[in-house]
């Protein structure tokens, strides 16, 4: 039995199932749609589609990080158990809860000194995130230590590529990352912004497109310029979406066919509460391990 535990908040957009068979912990955000409040976990309180669809109809969504107070609960529930922690926490360039989940940390250690709580910045998003707490689980069942596993991803979490298109430029126009004239104009000419997760874990706009075929194609050519090994690319690659599975599995199919030695088939996930609040409907995000973001 392992004498610590892996742990991520739940914006990591992996399923409740992907997370038990891990054997990977998590702490929930929390989110609210038209004033309601609902905890972010992991669609149980507030199935995907119904979410989506309220957001589609003018519901405006809004989204709370962790607590301090919660997350000192949280690791005091695990140490308490006899087990170090390895929490890694939404990027610091979209979220406050590094400081929250750091603040917390430090107060458990003054109550439990003998304890250890690494808390990371994953500088990494939705199923991005997922992707990496999954190679950090299979570093562990592969025997390595807590230690081990903090320094590697210190060293790696920048080789977790993200990239991603949205259909609907509304949700980027309110959170201020496409001016409102832009959204108008893209909106009448079908422009579809091709994003990424820079260095500093931060949403940067890389390119806007003509079309969901352009993008799309676009996205995974990224894939190819980007991965690890380029087309022998033999790790996992996880895709997530919102309220979009259709063109999620469209991008799915064409990774597939052109990499031939993927670890498993493309996993395809859905956006969470937290992080669909902004994004809104018809987000596709693909993720996988590759070159080192530089920028």
């Amino acid at each position: 039995m392992n004498s610590f535990v892996l742990s991520c908040c739940s914006t990591a957009d992996l399923t409740a199932e992907h997370f038990k068979e891990r054997d990977i912990s998590y702490i929930c955000f929390h989110f609210s749609v038209d004033g309601k409040d609902y905890l972010d976990d992991l669609g149980v309180s507030y199935p995907f589609d119904e979410f989506y669809k309220a957001m589609a109809n003018g519901a405006m969504t809004k989204t709370s990080q962790v607590t301090v107070g919660e997350y000192v609960e949280y690791f005091e529930n695990i140490i308490k158990q006899g087990k170090d922690i390895l929490h890694l926490t939404l990027s610091s360039g979209i979220s406050g809860t590094l400081n929250s989940a750091t603040i917390a940390r430090d107060q458990v250690l003054e109550k439990y000194p003998g304890s250890k709580v690494y808390v990371v910045d994953s500088l990494a998003a939705s199923a991005g995130y997922g992707l990496l707490m999954n190679k950090l689980a299979d570093l562990r069942d592969e025997g390595k230590t807590i230690d081990e596993l903090y320094e590697w991803v210190i060293e790696h979490r920048l080789e977790c590529q993200h990239w991603f298109f949205v259909t609907d430029l509304t949700y980027l126009v309110r959170g201020g990352r496409v001016s409102k004239a832009a959204g108008i104009i893209g909106g009448a000419l079908k422009i579809c912004p091709l994003l990424n997760v820079d260095y500093q874990g931060r949403l940067i706009v890389r390119s806007k497109l003509r079309g969901i075929n352009a993008v799309m194609k676009a996205q995974v050519a990224k894939m190819e310029e980007l991965a690890e090994n380029g087309l022998e690319y033999a790790q996992e690659c996880y895709i997530s979406n919102s309220d979009c599975y259709k063109e999620a599995r469209a991008v799915a199919d064409l990774i597939e066919s052109k990499f031939p030695h993927l670890k498993n088939k493309v996993r395809i996930y859905s956006i969470g509460t937290t992080i669909g609040s902004h994004t809104g409907p018809g987000t596709v995000a693909l993720f996988f391990f590759g070159k080192k973001r530089l920028d």
